[in-house]
């Protein structure tokens, strides 16, 4: 009967072939990249050869080979033996890691090539991702944990503990001595590996040179060994085995890369060789955190509403279209706002509630617009709009004060906003008596019918670019964004937004200029809107008006009314106040960028779908 053991393993014939001929006359013993075979009975004419002459498949003609293998196959085999089932499943395991090996490496450059060929020599690649195993006689440690539990220790402990993490250097002091450095969650431990203070055991010479003939830069491996200090007084684990590769990189690991297309189509490769996203991960993190907790610790509700949606309301903006096959094709849309269904939520009896969460807008990708982005919206029944302002000044000042408290420790690499003042209460600008203090002219009655004729011919005079489009609303923008928004440094307030474009808010005829306004503010830092604040209209009446006023100024031309919230506004919306803010907006105001992009973990929807494109 043939003994398996670890020098001596059975694998197939050809390295891929089906069946030995018969166990005890075919061998195959591995020892480095060398297979000896013993002599083969020459093939049936029926059988199926492999390139090298091996038979892979029995001819119909021919006896199936080692049936007790495959006592399935025979019908008239004798009762399985536990020696035999233990020598097939040791052929099903070699037979699984030759097949990995071989059949699926995907494609490859020459580099890849070379570093399979590296790992090859040292052992069968179906071997180089084993499983995780924590032995219950050792302490399994992360780096972090490591270094926080032994950083004051002054010599080797008795302890045994074991740390797996990313190569992220390798130092070869002699042919005996190796020191790495491993990375986990930021962290960094030294790891000193010397052959003379390993455990001794059989073929400890040769697997301690086969480990530094494939560790390299970018690798995940396991240690298991005693923290100690070095004479230079670094922390470290002082290895007791052969470090063990957990999961080699099949790829050259470089310091740093510059290439925006590489960044852009494989941003794992960015994140392993800058800190920067990372740091930016975090900081979005305590972001959302510190808004959650914020809300939470105020006494709200956190809520979720539907990300699909028929109508897509709450906001003027195109939106993603698709169909719900189970519901008889209808068409849906992925909602641009979730704002109809919180205040649905709050017509049901809801006082104060919130919602972190995606919306979609499927319109232009720039420097500050994504088709998906992250939003927060709170509503809060009784709130007017000094309430809201108030609790508005309160969070951006907190969360300022939270992010530099912490800027040094959890991402360093991100400057902080510079020359902005976050000292409360912020400065307001009205709407309309900005924009004619600025240009020097007195703004039509914006509630005529011929108001975006007056004003186009306001345009005309003042030879302004005119937006492509110029409905009441776009014209109204372009104004703010020449005269207003560049006013706003530090945190501003611009209030009293004209009617038109505010179709969800309350409104009133401002007594100054005569105008029929908007009870709402937006929050403006450095000239980039983050928060839209209004009292919200609650009469069915006035929402009608004003929906049918909107329908005016769709581009398309399309548009409609959405029947079933104005029919939950008849149901009785309390005087409610609230807002929206763009979480992604806040990332790159505390991270000092320009760009979202560099603040999403996978940019922005050009960079998601170049991901997937080939090179």
């Amino acid at each position: 009967m043939l003994e398996l053991s670890e020098s001596q393993e059975v694998v197939f014939a050809g390295r891929y072939t089906a069946e030995l001929r018969a166990l005890g006359e075919v061998s195959a013993v591995y020892h480095g990249e060398k297979f000896s075979h013993l002599a083969q009975p020459e093939p049936h004419a029926s059988d199926h050869l492999s390139r090298d002459g091996h038979v892979l498949q029995k001819g119909t003609m021919s006896r199936p080979a080692l049936n007790f293998l495959r006592p399935y196959l025979q019908q008239a085999s004798r009762p399985l033996r536990p020696e035999h089932a233990r020598a097939y499943l040791a052929l099903q395991k070699r037979f699984t890691q030759s097949v990995a090996a071989g059949a699926y490496t995907g494609p490859y450059d020459v580099e890849k090539q070379k570093r399979l060929e590296h790992l090859e020599k040292v052992k069968p690649l179906g071997k180089y991702h084993p499983r995780l195993v924590h032995s219950s006689d050792v302490q399994n440690l992360s780096v972090r944990d490591f270094n926080a539990k032994y950083d004051g220790i002054q010599e080797t402990q008795a302890d045994i503990v074991s740390v797996f993490g990313r190569v992220r250097s390798v130092r070869l002091l002699s042919s005996k001595l190796m020191f790495l450095d491993i990375e986990r969650d930021t962290q960094r431990l030294q790891a000193m590996v010397e052959l003379k203070k390993l455990t001794p055991q059989k073929n400890l010479d040769e697997s301690f040179k086969n480990f530094k003939k494939v560790a390299r830069i970018g690798d995940w491996i396991s240690i298991r060994g005693k923290p100690t200090k070095t004479l230079t007084g670094q922390l470290s684990i002082l290895a007791l085995d052969v470090p063990q590769v957990l999961a080699p990189c099949l790829h050259h690991l470089p310091e740093k890369i510059d290439d925006a297309e590489t960044l852009a189509r494989r941003p794992h490769i960015h994140a392993l060789t800058s800190d920067e996203p990372g740091d930016v991960l975090r900081l979005r993190a305590l972001i959302y955190d510190y808004v959650r907790t914020y809300f939470i610790q105020s006494g709200f509700l956190e809520v979720e509403t539907p990300t699909f949606d028929v109508n897509a309301g709450g906001a003027i903006a195109r939106p993603f279209e698709t169909v719900a096959n189970e519901l008889s094709n209808t068409p849906i849309r992925l909602r641009i706002a979730p704002e109809l269904n919180l205040k649905r939520l709050i017509i049901g009896g809801q006082d104060k509630i919130f919602e972190i969460g995606r919306v979609f807008r499927n319109e232009g990708v720039d420097n500050t617009h994504n088709p998906e982005f992250s939003t927060c919206e709170f509503y809060e029944v009784g709130a007017t709009l000094p309430t809201v302002v108030a609790r508005t000044e309160q969070l951006v000042h907190g969360l300022h004060t939270a992010i530099e408290s912490l800027r040094s420790t959890y991402f360093p690499t991100l400057a902080a906003p510079e020359d902005i003042d976050f000292t409360h209460p912020f400065a307001q600008l009205p709407f309309i008596p900005t924009i004619e203090k600025s240009c020097g002219r007195t703004l039509p009655d914006l509630s005529s019918p011929n108001a975006s004729e007056e004003l186009l011919q306001l345009f005309n005079e003042l030879d302004l670019a005119i937006p492509p489009n110029p409905t009441l609303p776009r014209l109204l923008d372009a104004l703010a964004e020449m005269y207003i928004e560049p006013l706003c440094k530090n945190p501003t307030f611009i209030t009293q937004h004209p009617e038109a474009l505010s179709p969800l808010s309350k409104s009133f005829v401002d007594e100054a200029t005569g105008q029929r306004v908007a009870s709402r503010v937006e929050l403006f830092i450095h000239g980039r809107e983050y928060v839209n604040a209004y009292e919200e209209e609650n009469s069915p009446f006035e929402q009608r008006r004003k929906f049918m006023q909107q329908l005016d100024f769709h581009t398309e031309g399309g548009g409609a009314i959405d029947e079933s919230y104005l029919e939950a506004l008849e149901w009785g919306m309390p005087p409610t106040g609230g807002w929206g803010c763009g979480l992604d907006r806040l990332v790159m105001l505390f991270a000092s960028k320009k760009r979202i992009a560099d603040v999403l973990p996978f940019g922005t929807l050009r960079n998601v779908v170049s991901i997937s494109k080939k090179k």
